[in-house]
């Protein structure tokens, strides 16, 4: 699916993301993540093989919130959920982080803050269904 422009927004705005991934018992796995947007992909970088990681590489569904800042015309507060199937890259982490880092923790920082880190693993999270309240559902709520 395209992701509309008024989602990348949302995406690109720095409010962290709420990543849902599947442990192999079947219970849910939640982490904070920070995201961006490549071409029509979410992307996440993770420096270790987490939990996150490994249950990705087991079962690609996945499931973001991301709360708005702004109201919807009926006063409430707008937020996406974005379903969608991921897969795990390797390498590139820390060059993702320090470029989401620039979004989230301030233009002149370093991150992440340490020599040579390890190459790392990125998500890559095509979406598939979008719900929520907001101008990316299509709906007026």
């Amino acid at each position: 699916m395209k992701i509309p422009q008024e989602l990348k927004d949302l995406i690109e705005s720095g409010a962290h993301a709420h990543l849902v991934t599947m442990n192999k018992d079947g219970s849910p796995h939640v982490t904070v993540v920070w995201i961006g947007v490549e071409g029509d992909e979410i992307v996440a970088a993770h420096l270790p093989r987490n939990q996150k990681v490994r249950n990705i590489e087991r079962d690609p569904r996945v499931v973001i919130s991301r709360e708005a800042t702004s109201t919807s015309n009926f006063g409430l507060r707008e937020y996406a959920v974005l379903h969608g199937q991921a897969r795990i890259t390797e390498g590139g982490a820390a060059a993702l982080l320090q470029k989401l880092a620039h979004v989230y923790m301030g233009p002149s920082v370093k991150f992440p803050p340490m020599d040579n880190p390890p190459p790392g693993y990125i998500t890559r999270i095509r979406v598939t269904r979008v719900e929520g309240v907001g101008p990316w559902t299509g709906k007026a709520v």
